[in-house]
């Protein structure tokens, strides 16, 4: 799990990168890829997310918390939290634009991820019963 971890900071730098350029209005290779591929914002949000979820999720060892009487990832739940405040702060930002589906494609991604994690905790379980 560490190996997951660590791709976890890894992975957060790159989405920092690629947060601060989006924040400054520079353009990257990232950004110029997008635009040729049909609803490519959104799938990079649903992807970029998601995937940041799923490596936090194993970097966590699984790591649940309780909610009433539900019990989400600890990393899920800490993507969404920083998703939120990220995508209410390009208010603040004159090259940003909040937007509503980009917030729904985010969610989507760590909701599909999440399910991804639940799928190999499972597995993981079944193997170390074996």
């Amino acid at each position: 799990m560490r190996l997951f971890a660590g791709l976890s900071v890894l992975f957060s730098l790159f989405l920092g990168w690629i947060i601060f350029s989006a924040d400054t209005g520079q353009s990257n290779l990232f950004f110029e890829l997008i635009r040729y591929v049909p609803y490519g914002d959104k799938w990079g949000h649903l992807l970029l997310f998601g995937t940041l979820t799923l490596l936090v999720t194993l970097g966590t060892n699984f790591k649940r918390v309780r909610l009433g009487g539900f019990s989400p990832y600890l990393g899920a739940i800490a993507v969404a939290v920083i998703v939120l405040i990220e995508e209410c702060s390009q208010a603040y930002f004159p090259q940003r634009t909040f937007d509503l589906f980009d917030l729904l494609a985010d969610a989507i991604g760590i909701l599909m991820f999440s399910w991804l994690s639940y799928l190999i905790e499972i597995k993981r379980q079944k193997i170390h019963t074996e």
